[in-house]
Formats: structure tokens, C-alpha cells, sequence
């Protein structure tokens, strides 16, 4: 009897013990919570785009790991400096994947980045959502990619009507040497002829480059320009402006979303003034009827600008959207990649500081050409242009 109890007693503690260690593992895995990878420009030529949307996703992954996380778990960010680097965004893209297991990745901030781990994302069946805006990101749709900065082709088309409206059809053509300048450069050639627009000259500068004088004066000794587009995410854009008024050239100047940034409207000084450009209507809430749409604006803006100390830019909204859209999905899927994937597609009017996203099987963009606003410079200030 003695031997049985002693056995008994074995058998017990041996099963108390069972229970703890699985108990213990399973606090170890809630404590882990979801993984999610984000590949941003912090540094580097591009830290304009990938500083602010660092700030912006540290802000809301508080929040919702203030709140609890989603559904009791909380989210484990792990951010990846590229230094505006595409061979090391594809290197912390690997990584992400291979080694930490994320169930998703945000970013990378430029669409040169995001172009070069598109197929590293597909391939590794996890899912990117890009904060950058080149229409070749998520066309043709493929399953895992997604992003959240409009296409460049609804800012050539805001563009465009804005020149139709005023008569312009003949114009000059410049862009950046890197993937946002061709990607854009692209929609400003393929749209052209819908909207009447003749490309009378075609210029492509170095990202780098720090004095633009000789091609605006190339430009100009060419008869018959009405204005002039820049497609551009580096401070270039500013430096064109400059040489374009130095040279005495009193022509429309026309700037993509990637002039977004009041730094660069503050570098230009005076030349800044009455550059056309498109552009979420976040720089500009204040001047939004009442709505939904204002309030979550003036929200997002206020937060970030008392937390950070700065203005806020669109750029840091792209990386808020996509933690927003991720949030939703995972309330559906859990942190299952496939669950979460489908979520996303099924996401219809979600506000965000890029517009309302609605996402379908075949649309993983979620906006349209009303998701940008024209605005100009006013006085030093951004506001929207007067239609």
C-alpha cells in the first residue's frame, strides 16, 4: 500500500509538473505576442520619408499595446534602419522573414525598396504593406503585397485635369534617377494623350544632384513650354525650383506628392511659392469640412506633433495606415498569415490619413484618385488650391 502510494504521489506531482511547464510555455507565447517587421529609411537620403514613419508606427503600436494589443495579445515591432538602402531592404526583408518569423512586414519607404523585395515577400508568403507609391508595387496584384501611399497614376490625373482646366498641353518633364522618379515619369508619358498634354521635353537628373541650372536652361530655349512637372522625392525638387526662377522662367512649376513636406517648400524659399502639387489632405485638416475624415486627421496630427516636437508629414501617415490595416485584419485572423491576408481584401472603408481604404482580391491599393487633394504654397505655407 505504502509502495502504491508513493507511486500515486509520483504520478501527481509529475502531472502538476506537466501542467506548469505548459502553463509556462503558454504565458512564454503570449508574452511574445505578434511579430511585425517594418523596413524604413530612418537614415540616409530618404530619411525625410522612413524617420517619420518610424515615429508614426512606434505611436500606434503603443497605443494598441497600451490597450491591451488586439484580442489580448500584444504586438512586438521590430524595425529595420536601411539607411535608404535597396540592397539592405532586401537583406532585412530575408531576415524578417526567415529568421524572426514576422507575421508581416510595413514598408519599405521608397519604391525602389519596395520593388526589390516584392518577389522576397511573395516567395516567403508574407505579407507587405508598402509605404510607397508607385503603381507598379501592387499592379499586377499579386497575393501578399499591399501598400498604403496613393498611386502616382490618381497624382499625374489630379495634375493633368488641373492643366486641362487652365489650358496647358505643352510641357517639360523631369524626374529623378531613382524607382519613385521613373515609376512617376511612366504615368506622366502613359496618361498624356487622355488629357490632350504634349511632353515637348523629357529630362531624367540625378537623385543627388545639387544644382539643376544647365537642363532648366536646356528647357527653356525650347519654344512653346507652359509648365513644367517634376516627379521627385529628394531635395533636387527644391534645387529645380530655385534654378527655374533664377533663370527669370516665369512657368507653371508642378511638383508630385513627393514634395509633401514643408522643409522642402522652406529650402526653396520664395520659389516655393505657387508650386502645384497633390498630396493627402493630413498637411491641411484644419481646412477640411467637419466629418469623419477631419477629426481623424486632426487627431493623428495632433498626437504625433505633441509626442515628436514636429510637423507632421503624409510620409509618417503611409506606415499608420498600414498598422491600422494590419490592426483590423488581425482582429479576423489571429496571427495567421493566410487568415490575415484574406482580411485585408475584405477591409471596406477604413478611414486613414491617406483616404478611405477599401481593399478587394484584385485592388491592393484601397484608395482612388479622390485620396489626394491639390494643394500649393501660400505664403510659405501649404494649402489647398483654389478650384
Amino acid at each position: 500500500m505504502m509502495r502504491e502510494a508513493g507511486a500515486w504521489r509520483t504520478v501527481v506531482r509529475s502531472a502538476l509538473w506537466c501542467g506548469m511547464a505548459v502553463a509556462l510555455a503558454a504565458t512564454s507565447v503570449q508574452a511574445a505576442g505578434i511579430k511585425i517587421g517594418a523596413v524604413l529609411a530612418e537614415t540616409g537620403p530618404a530619411a525625410f520619408l522612413g524617420g517619420p514613419a518610424g515615429r508614426s508606427l512606434r505611436m500606434l503600436v503603443d497605443e494598441i499595446n497600451a490597450k491591451g494589443g488586439i484580442k489580448g495579445q500584444t504586438i512586438e515591432l521590430i524595425v529595420k534602419d536601411t539607411g535608404s538602402s535597396p540592397e539592405k531592404a532586401v537583406s532585412f526583408a530575408k531576415q524578417l522573414i526567415d529568421e524572426d518569423k514576422v507575421l508581416a512586414i510595413i514598408g519599405p519607404s521608397t519604391s525602389g525598396e519596395s520593388l526589390s523585395i516584392k518577389k522576397i515577400a511573395e516567395d516567403g508568403k508574407t505579407i507587405l504593406i508598402s509605404c510607397a507609391a508607385a503603381e507598379t508595387i501592387v499592379t499586377p496584384t499579386t497575393p501578399y503585397v499591399f501598400k498604403t501611399a496613393p498611386s502616382d497614376s490618381f497624382a499625374v490625373q489630379q495634375i493633368y485635369t488641373d492643366m486641362r482646366k487652365k489650358g496647358i498641353k505643352n510641357i517639360a518633364v523631369l524626374a529623378g534617377n531613382d524607382g519613385y522618379g521613373k515609376a512617376g515619369k511612366e504615368q506622366l508619358v502613359k496618361n498624356a494623350q487622355e488629357f490632350g498634354i504634349t511632353i515637348a521635353a523629357e529630362e531624367v537628373y540625378d537623385k543627388n544632384a545639387t544644382d539643376l541650372s544647365a537642363i532648366v536652361a536646356k528647357m527653356k530655349a525650347i519654344p512653346g513650354i507652359q509648365a513644367v512637372v517634376n516627379w521627385s522625392i529628394v531635395p533636387a525638387q527644391s534645387i529645380l525650383a530655385k534654378n527655374i526662377r533664377q533663370a527669370g522662367w516665369d512657368v507653371p512649376i508642378y511638383q508630385s506628392s513627393g514634395f509633401a513636406n514643408i522643409k522642402y517648400a522652406e529650402a526653396a524659399g520664395a520659389a516655393a511659392e505657387g508650386i502645384i502639387f497633390p498630396a493627402s489632405r493630413i498637411v491641411v485638416a484644419d481646412a477640411l469640412p467637419a466629418g469623419p475624415q477631419r477629426d481623424f486627421l486632426v487627431k493623428f496630427r495632433d498626437t504625433y506633433e505633441a509626442k515628436y516636437n514636429e510637423k507632421v508629414s503624409t510620409f509618417g501617415g503611409h506606415s499608420y495606415d498600414a498598422m491600422l490595416i494590419l490592426a483590423k485584419a488581425i482582429e479576423v485572423g489571429g496571427n495567421d498569415r493566410e487568415k490575415v491576408r484574406a482580411a485585408i481584401e475584405d477591409i471596406k472603408g477604413l478611414i486613414g490619413t491617406a483616404g478611405t481604404f477599401s481593399f478587394s482580391a484584385t485592388d491592393h491599393g484601397g484608395l482612388d484618385v479622390n485620396a489626394f487633394a491639390l494643394q500649393t504654397v501660400k505664403n510659405g505655407k501649404f494649402t489647398l488650391l483654389e478650384q
